[in-house]
């Protein structure tokens, strides 16, 4: 809920909010609203999460992207994420399938 409330955020290279984010500053600071910490780079988040298969996802879990991986966004259920995408785009809602699948944790 915390991410989908930065919907229309703008992206920001190291931000991890108010107002800008980058990727892995958006899912810090969501799951850090549940009590959990992680660190502030989506490698690190994907190196220390509990990985789990693509066909095991559920809502919340951490979804990462390229290799080596570069991008982590948040499940929101039926193939789609919230994430901050990059440069000159907002926090939005998108299809996991449109970027190279990496992997997934359960924080």
């Amino acid at each position: 809920e915390f991410a989908l409330a930065q919907s229309g955020d703008r992206y920001v290279w190291g931000a991890s909010g108010p107002d800008g984010w980058d990727c892995s500053g958006l899912t810090m600071v969501a799951w850090s609203k549940a009590g959990v910490s992680l660190p502030h780079s989506s490698r690190m988040q994907y190196a220390t999460g509990n990985k789990i298969p693509r066909s095991e996802l559920q809502p919340g879990d951490l979804v990462y992207f390229y290799s080596p991986i570069s991008h982590v966004g948040i499940y929101l259920g039926d193939g789609r994420m919230v994430h901050a995408p990059n440069p000159g785009r907002r926090v939005e809602i998108s299809p996991i399938s449109q970027m190279p699948y990496a992997g997934a944790t359960r924080p």
